[in-house]
C-alpha cells in the first residue's frame, strides 16, 4: 500500500491525511478481494524500515492502526475474513498489541479469505528470525542439519502453513521489492502500477489480475503435494513438461493436452503459488 504520503503532498495535505484515505481504500479493496474469491491477501502496512520516518508520522500511523483495528472489530463482524498479522508485533504499544490479539481471537474460527497484515515486517528480519529458530533447535538436538529443507525453513516463517504468493501488485510505480516476502516470492509474478495507493480502485485490481491471467502460468503436483511439472499455454493446446521422480532419478516427459483438460487421475491442477520452478521456459 504505497504512495499515501505522495498522494497527500500532491494535494497540499499533510502525510497523515494520505494515510487516512489509504486506510479507507484498504477496506474497500479487502472486501472486494474476498468477494471475487481471493484466498489469501497480504498487505504491507508498516515495514521495519518505517521506524526511520519522522516521529510525528509514526505516531499518526500508530493511532491510525489502532483506529482501524477498532473499526474492523465492529465493521467486519459479519465478514468471513480471517485476519492474521505477520511481523514483530511486540515492538508496538501494549494497547495496540491488545487490539491485535483481540482481532486474532475474534477471527480464529473464520474460514473465508485470509488477510495477512504485515506490521513491523521485513523480509530480511523474517529470514534471520527463522535461521535463529532453526539454529536453536539444532543446538538443542531437536533437529539435525540433514533435516533442514526448504519446507522446514518455510515452517519457521510468519506465513507458515500458507501458499507462496502467485502475484504481487506494487502501486505507486516504484520498481523495487522493498524487503517484502523475500523467501516466499521466489517465483511470484510482479505487476508494477503507476497508481498511488489512495487512487487504486477495484478496476485497477481487475486489470492486474487480467494481466496475470494473460501470462498463462500453471503447475501440476502429485497426490502428496510434490511439484512434478509445470504447464504453459500455447495457442489451442497446453504443452506440459512433467518432471516425474522415479526413485532418485527425474524423468522428463512431454505431454500435450487440449485446453482445459485435466491430466491423468494421479495429478491435480495447482495454482502457480504452489510451483517451485525446475527449469526456465
Amino acid at each position: 500500500m504505497d504512495g499515501n504520503g505522495r498522494w497527500a503532498k500532491k494535494r497540499g495535505m499533510p502525510r497523515s491525511a494520505g494515510h487516512t484515505v489509504g486506510a479507507a481504500n484498504f477496506k474497500t479493496i479487502t472486501r472486494y478481494c474476498a468477494k471475487i474469491g481471493i484466498e489469501y491477501l497480504t498487505v504491507y502496512a508498516f515495514s521495519t524500515e518505517n521506524w526511520k520516518r519522522p516521529s510525528a508520522e509514526i505516531n499518526g500511523l500508530m493511532k491510525l492502526f489502532k483506529q482501524y483495528l477498532e473499526e474492523s472489530l465492529r465493521d467486519f463482524r459479519d465478514d468471513d475474513i480471517k485476519v492474521r498479522f505477520i511481523g514483530d508485533t511486540e515492538a508496538f504499544s501494549s494497547d495496540l498489541r491488545q487490539l491485535i490479539e483481540e482481532t486474532r481471537e475474534v477471527c480464529k474460527d473464520r474460514t473465508g479469505m485470509v488477510l495477512n497484515i504485515a506490521m513491523n515486517y521485513g523480509g530480511r528480519d523474517e529470514i534471520l528470525r527463522a535461521v535463529k529458530q532453526i539454529s536453536q533447535k539444532v543446538s538443542q538436538g531437536e533437529l539435525t542439519q540433514e533435516e533442514i529443507t526448504e519446507e522446514v525453513f518455510s515452517r519457521h516463517l510468519y506465513t507458515a502453513g500458507q501458499p507462496d504468493p502467485d502475484l504481487i501488485i506494487r502501486p505507486s510505480g516504484e520498481q523495487r521489492i522493498s524487503n517484502f516476502l523475500l523467501w516466499q516470492s521466489a517465483y511470484t509474478e510482479y505487476i508494477i502500477m503507476d497508481i498511488l495507493w489512495p487512487d487504486f480502485t477495484t478496476a485497477d485490481l481487475d486489470a492486474a489480475l487480467a494481466e496475470y491471467a494473460r501470462r498463462n502460468r500453471a503447475v501440476w503436483r502429485g497426490l502428496n503435494g510434490e511439484t512434478i511439472g509445470c504447464l504453459r499455454y500455447s495457442g489451442i493446446t497446453y504443452v506440459v513438461l512433467v518432471l516425474v521422480f522415479n526413485g532418485n532419478l527425474p524423468v522428463l516427459l512431454n505431454i500435450s493436452l487440449a485446453a482445459g483438460q485435466r491430466c491423468v487421475r494421479c495429478l491435480r491442477y495447482a495454482p502457480p503459488w504452489e510451483f517451485r520452478k525446475y527449469m526456465e521456459w
